[in-house]
């Protein structure tokens, strides 16, 4: 928050390619207790990272305000009744899968055509459980059943799948496995390559990235701005 951060978003079940599946009362262990307290400490909205409903029923009646389901309400249809009940702000992700199977040669004809698809799929079924589309997000999921290169493709497509699905565009592209191919950088060394990634993402549209290193990720956009103006 002190680097800049304007929401602060909370995970309790890795969702990495090859993650294995953790139950939802584990998920609440660990995330409950943290989204408690950062209700408390802090101004910023918090948002709660989950594929699954009660997890966000438990951080929404804690205080949070913003859903970030990545798996785009394919995991647990009754995540969006959830947002629903709260007035929650949604974010849908694309991913194709699970975890632990989602880079298994992951094949698209277009991968944006089909992404922008497959999400307004999401949308239309969000809405039908009650979510206002001005509480709805989209992500193309970067890393969530793509290749690298269509990691690489999907980081330049929020002015596309806004106009497409009419909804806002969140890119999370900090530390991705795709950063690493183009680089060979291990994920610790990725700092760089994120706050480039997340550069283009913004310049090509995406009002909003998700990112690690705030304060670096920040700074560029900052300096693009002051040079434009």
């Amino acid at each position: 928050v002190e680097s800049g951060a304007h929401v602060l978003d909370v995970g309790g079940e890795s969702t990495r390619p090859g993650a294995s599946e953790i139950s939802a009362a584990e998920e609440i262990e660990r995330t409950a207790s943290a989204v408690e307290m950062l209700v408390r400490e802090f101004d910023v909205p918090i948002s709660i990272d989950t594929r699954q409903a009660s997890v966000a029923n438990s951080a929404l009646s804690a205080g949070a305000r913003i859903v970030n389901d990545v798996s785009g309400l394919s995991h647990d249809i009754a995540m969006a009744e959830v947002a629903a009940q709260y007035d929650a702000v949604l974010i849908l992700g694309h991913s194709r899968g699970t975890p632990a199977t989602m880079q298994d040669e992951p094949y698209y004809e277009d991968v944006l055509a089909e992404v922008a698809t497959e999400l307004e799929a999401c949308i239309g079924l969000a809405r039908k459980s009650g979510v206002p589309s001005h509480n709805l997000v989209v992500d193309p999921g970067i890393g969530f059943g793509k290749t690298a290169e269509q990691s690489a493709a999907l980081t330049a497509s929020g002015a596309e799948l806004a106009q497409r699905t009419g909804c806002p565009v969140m890119i999370g592209v900090s530390r991705k496995s795709f950063l690493g191919t183009v680089t060979g950088h291990p994920v610790e060394n990725r700092v760089l390559a994120s706050v480039a990634a997340g550069l283009v993402a913004v310049a090509h549209g995406a009002p909003s990235v998700r990112g690690h290193d705030v304060q670096r990720t920040l700074a560029a956009p900052a300096v693009v701005g002051a040079v434009r103006r």
